[in-house]
């Protein structure tokens, strides 16, 4: 059974369903076409505004350049020349005031035929107890804080106590010149 025109001669409803099925499809493929030049002619135009504006940048900086390198070449060459000589100066002043160890060897004179006697007389005048004294011939002969409280059975808060004090009564402020003093002062061999 095939769908017949209306008394007015207008199509019926399955041959207008067919004619806008048609016309949407004609539609979309009119779209792309124009879609397409549409899309080539955005492209033109940010490569052309791509190009005008790399130009204008070159140009600009062209000229920067030429101002800066041409009008300025005396500062330009000055301010080099000064960075240089600030480099080499700096560079030179590091190396010639680096400062040099200097090591001095101190000789404790002793008598060789007799052992070591402790001074008491010093040792009464300082106010150092036996204990202090202990310490430091262990500090003389090179054990830290800790293998000295191993070795005298205290904890190592003792050791450092212990030292701080001697410190203080020979007037060191570190364990070798305190070595030193002792041994000027005949406290340790």
């Amino acid at each position: 059974m095939q769908p017949t025109a209306n008394s007015r001669g207008s199509p019926t409803g399955t041959e207008q369903s067919a004619k806008g099925e048609r016309s949407v499809a004609q539609s979309h493929q009119t779209a792309l076409y124009r879609r397409r030049p549409h899309q080539a002619r955005l492209w033109r135009h940010i490569l052309l505004f791509g190009l005008a504006g790399g130009i204008l940048i070159t140009v600009l900086k062209w000229t920067e350049y030429r101002y800066l390198v041409v009008e300025h070449s005396i500062e330009i060459y000055g301010g080099l020349t000064a960075a240089t000589f600030a480099a080499i100066g700096i560079w030179l002043g590091l190396r010639l005031t680096r400062k040099q160890i200097v090591l001095k060897e101190v000789r404790v004179p002793v008598p060789a035929g007799q052992p070591f006697a402790v001074n008491t007389k010093k040792l009464e005048e300082l106010e150092i107890t036996p204990r202090e004294l202990e310490i430091l011939e262990q500090i003389a002969a090179g054990l830290s804080n800790r293998e000295i409280a191993e070795k005298l059975f205290v904890s190592e808060n003792t050791v450092k106590t212990h030292s701080s004090r001697v410190f203080d009564k020979l007037g060191a402020k570190r364990r070798t010149q305190a070595v030193q003093l002792g041994k000027e002062f005949g406290l340790i061999p």
